[in-house]
């Protein structure tokens, strides 16, 4: 039993670059379909924004109970994780191809919210069962075990982000229909991630769950999955918006692409100094000093107006350096938590999801309306002066507030008690 115990955390740190690769899959069917997929079926089909806003909000009323469980459905699948993990990456590609690469075959909204409910669903159980999967891996490396296993995950989640940001504008160039590539492309993708990943599925030697009350029960769990849902707003709230911005109120159409890929190349490229930043001053100090930069650098876009990229490349380049440290150390330090207090980790993570998705519907469901209320229409260069003034609003003041209340949340928590 020794011996096998140590080849085992021997051979665990070869590993880690096939999380990198599984993170960057998952990141890839995450956030940028909330940027590219509204904007695609609006220029595509003529899909209102109001309508699109209020199917997404209905997709993650889905989560409410499909995200816990699924966390459920993962710990009961645990010693069959490979072939669970397989069936639902298949779903996840097969959808994401129906979405992009095929022409809605009934009415383009009903085919939006359907192949977006499969896309979601396999995108929520895979991501469950990989960040419960990390705690038992994090357990085999030992030390700052979670810490090295997020510099790995979330540096690949976030270079996997940049892929899906920039895919569809590099294959403008070449193909005629990009999102179609990025579709197929994506769905290759999940294949070399199954593969890759396929002996790491290892149920451990984790006790079993016992539910969502041990959770719940908790207070610094319960406080961590607060601060995640508040912090996780106003990137929900940007993201939605980024290309209308870029676009509309910065009049620089064709540069959301490169913008975007500025954007969560930064966070790539910090996510790993943040980790390291982190044990050494600790994550609180940290993740503390990271919002402060963001509220800094995003409220600065609200003073932004027709011509003035440039600028916005700079509070791209800052604020995304600062997202990179929500993405890294916020799971890591829900990590720890939950190898205390729910080692199996899948329920946890069924509710971590829930409450990181939610802030997207959120986001979807109040600020693509508003905008449409006041008249605001993609594509175009004649907005009026109250819809842009709507839309910086929205953009920049909105995600600073959240943000504010998220640094309060955080510097209230005691986090030595993770």
């Amino acid at each position: 039993m020794t011996s096998t115990s140590d080849h085992v955390t021997e051979r665990s740190p070869l590993r880690l670059p096939s999380y990198a690769v599984f993170a960057a899959l998952l990141a890839a069917a995450g956030l940028p379909i909330y940027i590219h997929a509204p904007k695609f079926y609006v220029d595509e089909y003529g899909v209102s924004l109001a309508a699109l806003g209020a199917v997404l909000f209905g997709l993650r009323l889905l989560d409410v109970v499909q995200d816990p469980l699924f966390g459920r459905l993962s710990e009961k699948l645990r010693d069959r994780r490979a072939l669970a993990v397989g069936i639902g990456c298949a779903v996840m590609g097969g959808a994401m191809v129906g979405l992009f690469a095929v022409t809605p075959p009934i009415a383009p909204l009903i085919w939006f919210g359907l192949m977006l409910t499969l896309v979601f669903s396999g995108f929520s159980f895979l991501t469950i069962n990989f960040y419960a999967q990390g705690v038992i891996k994090a357990g085999q490396l030992g030390g700052n075990g979670h810490l090295r296993l997020a510099r790995w995950r979330e540096t690949g989640a976030l270079l996997g982000v940049c892929a899906a940001a920039i895919a569809p504008v590099v294959l403008g160039g070449v193909i005629g229909a990009p999102f179609a590539g990025f579709a197929v492309g994506f769905a290759v993708w999940a294949v070399l991630s199954v593969v890759m990943m396929q002996h790491e599925w290892d149920s451990g030697t984790a006790a079993r769950s016992s539910g969502f009350r041990v959770v719940l029960q908790d207070t610094m769990a319960r406080r961590l999955l607060l601060i995640a849902m508040v912090n996780a707003a106003p990137v929900a709230v940007s993201s939605t918006l980024f290309l209308f911005f870029v676009e509309s109120r910065l009049d620089a159409p064709g540069l959301e692409g490169p913008l975007l890929l500025l954007f969560f190349l930064s966070a790539a490229l910090a996510s790993p100094i943040w980790s390291f930043l982190a044990e050494r001053i600790g994550a609180k100090q940290a993740l503390l000093f990271s919002m402060v930069v963001s509220i800094v650098s995003l409220g600065s876009a609200m003073f932004l107006g027709a011509g003035d990229w440039p600028y916005f490349a700079v509070i791209c380049v800052v604020s995304g350096a600062a997202l990179g440290a929500d993405l890294t150390l916020l799971p890591a330090i829900f990590s720890k938590r939950m190898a205390k207090i729910s080692p199996s980790a899948a329920e946890g993570f069924g509710l971590w999801a829930f409450v990181s998705k939610f802030t997207l519907a959120f986001a979807a469901v109040t600020l693509l309306p508003a905008l449409d209320a006041v008249g605001f229409q993609s594509g175009t260069t004649d907005n009026s002066t109250q819809a842009l003034g709507l839309l910086s609003l929205l953009y920049a003041a909105v995600p600073c507030a959240l943000k504010a209340v998220a640094v309060l949340l955080l510097a209230a928590t005691n986090l030595e008690e993770t």
